[in-house]
């Protein structure tokens, strides 16, 4: 028997060690226990996500809304003078826009000259208490 042929033989032995308590399952316990263990994977991240985030952060999901880099600086530069980073940069702007009845472009732009900064701290200042 070849290393290659062993090692087959050991993963395979292994594979059928690991699936005995899954072999009993039906299709839909196997759907429902997969998005289980999703579920306890993603958990953490999406905690953490909510916890922890960092100006570097910020402008990405600024970028990734169509704002140019310079625009995602002084948005994000903005919120962080007006202490809304927890909040989140991204969701500053969305929820501003909505607030304001702009699209979220045209509120981020605001934003970048200096406008609705007042609105923008009211809103979350409601969303606190």
């Amino acid at each position: 028997m070849t290393d290659t042929n062993k090692q087959d033989t050991v993963k395979d032995s292994l594979f059928e060690e690991r699936r005995k308590h899954l072999v009993r399952l039906s299709d839909e316990e196997l759907y429902t226990y997969f998005w289980e263990l999703a579920e306890k994977i993603v958990d953490p991240l999406v905690e953490a996500g909510k916890i922890y985030t960092t100006p570097a952060i910020e402008r990405s999901v600024l970028l990734r809304m169509g704002f140019s880099s310079l625009e995602a600086q002084a948005i994000v530069n903005g919120v962080m003078e007006h202490n809304l980073i927890p909040h989140g940069a991204g969701n500053v702007v969305w929820r501003l826009s909505d607030k304001l009845g702009l699209s979220v472009r045209d509120a981020g732009l605001a934003l970048t000259e200096g406008k609705y900064w007042e609105d923008a701290v009211i809103l979350f200042e409601e969303v606190a208490s």
